[in-house]
């Protein structure tokens, strides 16, 4: 009940900010339902589509399609042929003939399937293989004895002759225009190496459902989970020069494959369409993996061997509430930690992040560095004598100038020497006693730029757990919601990439600190660490939020807040010069599939603006 009191009363002054911000409280009548049911919670309703409501998602891919006109297909100068793939053994008669007839509707016409059946003792499935034999598009090979998915697989693709493959399992179906996406993005870039495409489900009745709203690609979520699945389309030279699928690793054989590949190309290129649908039929992982957890197990074998093979050391997990994964990167030698935090008073406030630290944090090369910027309270100094007294790794720098967070912060990176910087707010309270050693194993990575980790409210709902670009100049996502939800492939969880992570707890490596030049001084208060994500982003970095790694987040308690007199004048100042410097990066986030809102940060789809519809038709 407090939980639920709580939640209303953030809702209604946040709720309240925004009709002030947008309408000074003057909210024009036809507008006043939207903003009663936003007040009780049911943003969904008129605003939103939930894809995870089949009901939902059916009526929003009926909307899309009745917007849509009728496509008209681009000329296609280069036309590679592409080579289907499929392992058949004992399938549903009816899901097996879909299947493939919904690869000879094709639009695109340079296909061909390659189908291995793995010694089906099903009469009802040889019988629908063998009537297409006589198609020239189609080749079949029947094998004597049963092999499993990883053999039969290969011996599909040792039929297969054409320069990409894509792969299919042998009930599921494909949108009729799905190669001819795959191929114009072919004809735009012939360099790239594997392409895959958004899906969704199909379930008993033969309704859509449950749909994969993929990012790009990105790699530290991929070592979660397996997001891309379906469609992926391969060029199939990397395939042979891999080994093709590895009996033994069954369930996950697709993951295994990826993981391969992705080692020998960064080509990779995302078509944000539901172009694959995937059968939901009992048993299969499309339904439940939890069903399968020889798929789980295999997955988990898969990752060890690929960080074995890339001689990266680290444990792979399985997460406790999810079918999905997590590496425990191991920290190389001892590298010293500094973990930065910024303070101007509120005593009580910092000791309880102070006793955090040094009581709860398991590993233990790190100074703490305590900023304190014009700092008058007795207690305040107080508190900082006790602890110079009790620890030899505790220090206090003055900053004694006008507040501006990314001055303070470059100032104490100026001012100390250490491998790792830490940037912690003072209302930060530590949770998971490894959560340093974890952030730093992450932080080592060539390929990774900021570290963040999963924050909560007191009251256990998420503060944080990632940044998406383009909800205003950037959002947290799924802010507000309990702490033990899974959300979408594990992003409440698991690692997982995203544009940014938030500066009240984030961990990078000096030198890629120094690479970047730090925070941007011109953002005061606002948007500092944005940008400084940003701009790893631009050297080619990764940002990566760990969901495992919890810590309490006593949010604003330190400035208050910024929507009135010359605060609100500086953070508009503030975000005038994210849009004009960033204005590409903040409207395409490669981490927030282009088909989700970026009206609220939430896995949500928007509903049609029926009012903007009748006036544009007007």
């Amino acid at each position: 009940m407090k939980d639920r009191v709580v939640n209303f009363g953030v809702t209604l002054y946040r709720g309240s900010k925004s009709v002030w911000k947008k309408y000074h409280f003057l909210i024009p009548p036809r507008l006043w339902k939207k903003y009663i049911k936003l007040l009780l919670g049911i943003r969904h309703v008129e605003l939103f589509y939930d894809p995870m409501s089949k009901k939902e998602y059916n009526e929003w891919l009926q909307e899309k399609s009745e917007k849509s006109t009728k496509k008209i297909l681009a000329k296609l100068i280069y036309k590679p042929l592409i080579s289907v793939v499929i392992p058949v053994y004992n399938a549903e008669p009816q899901y097996l003939r879909e299947c493939i007839e919904s690869i000879l509707a094709q639009t695109y016409d340079n296909f061909e399937i390659c189908i291995a059946d793995d010694a089906s003792t099903s009469k009802e499935t040889k019988e629908v293989l063998k009537s297409y034999e006589s198609n020239k598009k189609i080749r079949i090979k029947y094998r004597k004895k049963n092999g499993h998915i990883s053999r039969a697989t290969n011996d599909a693709l040792n039929l297969a002759k054409g320069e990409f493959v894509a792969l299919m399992d042998n009930d599921d179906t494909i949108s009729e225009i799905a190669l001819y996406e795959v191929v114009k993005v072919l004809n735009e870039n012939k360099k790239i190496d594997m392409i895959y495409t958004d899906e969704d489900k199909i379930d008993e009745n033969g309704a859509f459902c449950y749909p994969n709203f993929k990012p790009d690609y990105a790699p530290d979520t991929f070592m979660s989970v397996n997001y891309i699945s379906h469609l992926g389309v391969l060029r199939k030279s990397i395939i042979d020069k891999i080994g093709g699928f590895r009996a033994g690793f069954e369930g996950a054989q697709d993951y295994d494959l990826y993981l391969r590949f992705f080692e020998k190309t960064n080509r990779i290129y995302h078509i944000p369409q539901v172009l694959y649908h995937w059968r939901m039929t009992e048993g299969s992982t499309a339904k439940n993996i939890s069903k399968k957890n020889y798929a789980l197990e295999n997955g988990k074998k898969a990752l060890k061997d690929a960080l074995r093979r890339r001689k990266i050391k680290g444990k792979v997990h399985i997460a406790k509430n999810c079918p999905y994964y997590y590496i425990e990167y191991a920290v190389t030698g001892n590298p010293k930690a500094t973990i930065i935090i910024p303070t101007r008073d509120l005593a009580d406030v910092t000791e309880v992040c102070l006793k955090s630290i040094y009581e709860k944090t398991t590993y233990k090369n790190f100074e703490v560095v305590v900023v304190n910027n014009n700092s008058k309270e007795a207690k305040t100094f107080e508190l900082f004598d006790r602890y110079k007294k009790k620890y030899d790794n505790f220090k206090v720098l003055d900053a004694n100038f006008e507040f501006n967070y990314s001055k303070i912060n470059n100032y104490a990176v100026e001012n100390t020497n250490s491998d790792y910087i830490v940037l912690l707010n003072n209302d930060i309270e530590v949770i998971t006693p490894n959560w340093l050693s974890q952030m730093l194993g992450y932080a080592s990575q060539k390929h990774i730029g900021a570290v963040g980790a999963k924050l909560l409210y007191p009251n256990e709902t998420v503060q944080h757990a990632g940044v998406v670009l383009g909800v205003g100049v950037a959002s947290h996502l799924y802010c507000g919601i309990q702490r033990d939800v899974v959300a979408w492939c594990g992003q409440l969880a698991v690692p997982q990439n995203f544009s940014a992570v938030t500066g009240a707890c984030l961990v990078v490596d000096r030198k890629k600190w120094n690479e970047v030049g730090g925070l941007e001084e011109k953002l005061k208060v606002a948007y500092n660490d944005i940008d400084f994500n940003i701009k790893l982003l631009e050297k080619g970095y990764y940002n990566v939020c760990l969901s495992n790694i919890e810590l309490y987040h006593h949010e604003s308690v330190s400035r208050g807040s910024d929507t009135s007199g010359k605060k609100k004048e500086r953070f508009d100042a503030e975000q005038a010069f994210m849009y004009k410097k960033w204005k590409n990066r903040i409207k395409n986030d490669p981490f927030l599939n282009s088909n989700l809102t970026r009206k609220t940060a939430g896995y949500l789809l928007d509903r049609a603006d029926k009012e903007q519809d009748s006036k544009s038709k007007k």
